[in-house]
């Protein structure tokens, strides 16, 4: 006998398996995200994620995998969840308006060639959306975890993952997916990305103090002079 819940299990469970197989092909997308992501956290730059809601606790849950760690020990990589600053969400909000609360930290915190990236279901959240603008005022690269595209994020957005499904629920089970998938990706190019990262700051020149040439004359009380030689 079947009985309600297990028959709101089994809807769910096809609306999940019915987004799978379009969702398949993330793979390479995934790969390349988390190669230019160690690229950018290797060399210095930041990774600021927002959303909304349960897409809030989905961009923490990004930021907690890449300042802890995934599975591996390694180091903390700079990554923060613009929601997660509550008295600076809270302020701006009461200062500057609900859809401000994510731009103005992007201004605040972003650096030309740090990556933005943001969460959203619907794809069309002012804040969000302010936040994409904002983003590439300041010169960040801005990706989205959306549901269906096209969207009005998505078009804000330099690159999207989109999730082909009209459920909410299993579009943010999929970001989630996508977030520990980007994760191994990053945990994967993260030593090349030093290696070149170190090679890159080795090379740089740096100015040395001018050379002195002569001869070093020590005279009675220890004072000392140099003569051209």
């Amino acid at each position: 006998m079947t009985t309600a819940t297990e028959g709101l299990l089994d809807a769910h469970l096809t609306l999940l398996a019915e987004a799978l197989l379009p969702y398949r092909s993330s793979e390479q997308q995934l790969a390349r995200w988390g190669t230019e992501l160690a690229a950018t956290l290797a060399g210095g730059g930041r990774l600021l994620v927002a959303g909304n809601g349960g897409s809030a606790a989905e961009a923490q849950h990004l930021t907690a995998e890449l300042v802890g760690k995934l599975r591996d020990d390694r180091q903390p990589l700079s990554a923060i969840a613009l929601h997660a600053e509550t008295s600076a969400m809270t302020a701006i909000g009461n200062d500057y308006g609900y859809d401000e609360v994510f731009a103005r930290q992007v201004r605040a915190h972003g650096r030309e060639n740090d990556i933005l990236l943001l969460m959203s279901t619907s794809g069309a959240s002012a804040n969000l959306l302010a936040a994409a603008r904002a983003g590439r005022e300041v010169g960040l690269r801005c990706w989205a975890f959306t549901g269906p595209a096209p969207n009005p994020l998505a078009d804000a957005c330099h690159e999207t993952l989109a999730i082909d499904s009209p459920e909410s629920q299993v579009v943010q089970e999929l970001h989630l997916v996508s977030t520990h998938v980007l994760c191994e990706y990053v945990d994967r190019a993260l030593p090349a990305a030093l290696a070149v990262a170190g090679t890159a700051t080795a090379t740089v020149e740096r100015p040395t103090a001018p050379v002195r040439t002569g001869v070093e004359v020590v005279l009675d009380g220890g004072d000392r002079r140099v003569e051209a030689g």
